[in-house]
């Protein structure tokens, strides 16, 4: 075979062997605690919800879509070193308000130190104040208060040092109850602050 032929053979191979390649490819990896997860993956022309922890989807050059699943130790072998780079699991305090305000009850208070050991020993982390209020009141009324809570634990971490743009307020008002009551009930376990250390 003459060096052009080889060249051509050489390159047909090439092509062939980088049209299987997939362009892209999307594993579904289990979340801590066994919790379940979803992720869709869509090209132009398909559409999959991979929902089973390493099922994958490879989207090809053309824009096929190819679902399949890998194993655990072969998603270590390939990528262990970036799933090193994995940040710790959030973690998730529950802090309680007296009635009508933002005033914490006392073990709340005392939770705080620990709250704030936890954040600052995550490494740029980030977190969200998600703050709750029973049902007696209006529900803009309570949405205020919600919001006002959240505000203030807030401010509780950004007085101790942490980055105002890695710290949200989130209110929610009376709509996530722990314990769901009836109109004007006052139920001390809805009138919380979920802190979300991530």
């Amino acid at each position: 075979m003459n060096r052009w032929l080889k060249r051509v053979a050489c390159l047909s191979v090439a092509g062939l062997l980088s049209a299987c390649a997939p362009a892209s490819r999307v594993i579904l990896l289990p979340q801590d605690g066994g919790k379940p997860s979803a992720v869709e993956v869509k090209t132009a022309t398909a559409s999959q919800v991979l929902s089973a922890p390493y099922q994958t989807a490879s989207v090809s050059p053309a824009g096929d879509l190819v679902l399949g699943t890998t194993e655990p130790q072969v998603v270590q072998e390939r990528y262990g070193s970036l799933l090193a780079q994995k940040p710790p699991p959030e973690e998730l305090f529950v802090l309680y308000f007296e009635p009508g305000g933002s005033q914490l009850t006392a073990p709340s208070q005392a939770l705080l130190p620990t709250i704030l050991r936890q954040a600052r020993a995550r490494k740029g982390g980030e977190i969200v104040v998600v703050a709750h209020t029973d049902r007696v009141g209006s529900v803009p009324a309570n949405d205020a208060l919600s919001l006002k809570r959240a505000q203030v634990i807030r401010e509780l971490f950004v007085v101790q040092g942490f980055a105002p743009a890695l710290v949200d307020a989130v209110g929610r008002g009376e709509r996530s109850p722990l314990v769901p009551t009836d109109d004007e009930v006052d139920e001390p376990q809805n009138r919380r602050a979920d802190i979300i250390v991530r």
